[in-house]
């Protein structure tokens, strides 16, 4: 029987030094190879540290989560406005809910999260893009709570699929469509 090399406490000045940048890379990684939520054990095996290393840097595993899926939010469509409305919304929701196939369990965390980061991300960016449309208040409100709706209920489908290939993220070209012209009516 061997013995693992691994340390306790802070990594050795020779490596990468441990950071909040760092394990959540690391979550990222192992997130999307293993299609699940990581565990702090997995996550502290694949930076050879010890997993009370991690809770130096996050206080439990929920803020981990909180942290990591406000970074991967950020990394959804940036709108540039060079595009007509319609088209920009349809790449925003084609990025946000590839984002969630891609990285399966992101949903259920993104939904049980107190922070309101992720979703403050995706509205400001509904909003440059619907800017032109000047929807006000309600009209807003009514607007991405329909397309959030829809984009949640799909990846929820095409995470509990069987078959990864009858359901996938270019079968929502057509509803996406149909939301556009009811949020410009």
């Amino acid at each position: 029987m061997s013995v693992k090399d691994k340390k306790r406490g802070r990594p050795l000045a020779e490596g990468k030094a441990l950071s909040q940048e760092l394990i959540i890379q690391a979550a990222k990684l192992q997130m999307k190879e293993s299609r699940k939520v990581p565990s702090i054990r997995a996550l502290a095996s694949s930076l050879n540290v010890d997993a009370m290393a991690i809770y130096h840097y996050f206080k439990n595993k929920q803020a981990l989560l909180e942290a990591l899926t406000c970074s991967l939010v950020d990394e959804i469509y940036e709108p540039s406005c060079d595009e007509q409305w319609q088209t920009e919304l349809q790449k925003l929701s084609v990025s946000y809910l590839q984002l969630l196939d891609d990285y399966p369990g992101l949903l259920t965390v993104l939904l049980s999260m107190d922070s309101v980061g992720p979703a403050e991300v995706f509205q400001t960016r509904f909003e440059v893009i619907t800017q032109t449309l000047e929807l006000q208040g309600q009209a807003q409100q009514d607007a991405i709570c329909l397309l959030v709706d829809y984009l949640h209920g799909f990846a929820l489908a095409m995470e509990c699929h069987p078959d990864r290939e009858a359901l996938n993220v270019s079968m929502t070209n057509g509803t996406i469509a149909l939301i556009c012209k009811a949020i410009e009516a």
